[in-house]
């Protein structure tokens, strides 16, 4: 069981091309499958971590590789529908969002190689849900907008709306937020220790 958190956690890694490439076929069953798969990746985000708890499987490696599966994942999404949906996603917020995670993602290769580890915070728990709360509505959006009917229709409105670059927005804002809190807890740390 102590090897299920990790496996759950490199299966996130090994999902993504697939759910991209879906993606990118762009027809009704085949986003339908990317955002089931985007679903299950994101449930399996919940468990890792509270198996890993339960079953006191904290490792070093699942410590590393559990936020890079996440930035992977959403990451990836983001970039292909900055492509696929250039007129709901608006690429230079996607932008911001890379850069912060890129950030973090060095900073915490930087301590660790200096034998420190940079533990998730709970800031940063909330912008992953506010992340993939916002990709699953719009791969679900999506979805619908390939049916026919009042379905469809009411999903090629909801694309199309402004809503969809104000809910990205505040996404951006919460991701690059809890990024500058990273980065104030090390210096404080640092400030602590000298």
């Amino acid at each position: 069981m102590k090897h299920i958190p990790n496996a759950l956690t490199i299966s996130r890694i090994l999902v993504t091309p697939i759910l991209l490439a879906l993606l990118f076929l762009d027809t009704f069953v085949a986003t339908a499958w990317a955002c089931a798969l985007f679903i299950i990746a994101s449930i399996s985000d919940w468990a890792d971590g509270k198996m890993a708890r339960r079953y006191e499987a904290n490792s070093s490696l699942g410590q590393f590789l559990d936020p890079i599966a996440d930035k992977v994942l959403v990451l990836g999404t983001f970039v292909a529908l900055v492509f696929i949906r250039p007129d709901s996603i608006t690429w230079w917020l996607v932008a911001l969002i890379a850069i912060r995670d890129m950030s973090i993602t060095a900073l915490r290769i930087y301590l660790k190689r200096h034998g420190r580890t940079l533990k998730t915070s709970n800031a940063a728990k909330w912008k992953t849900t506010f992340q993939l709360t916002f990709l699953i509505a719009l791969l679900l959006i999506m979805t619908g907008s390939k049916f026919g009917g009042v379905i469809g229709e009411w999903s090629k409105v909801a694309l199309s709306s402004s809503y969809v670059f104000w809910a990205l927005v505040v996404v951006t804002i919460v991701t690059i937020y809890t990024g500058i809190l990273y980065f104030i807890n090390q210096e404080e740390e640092v400030d602590g220790q000298s």
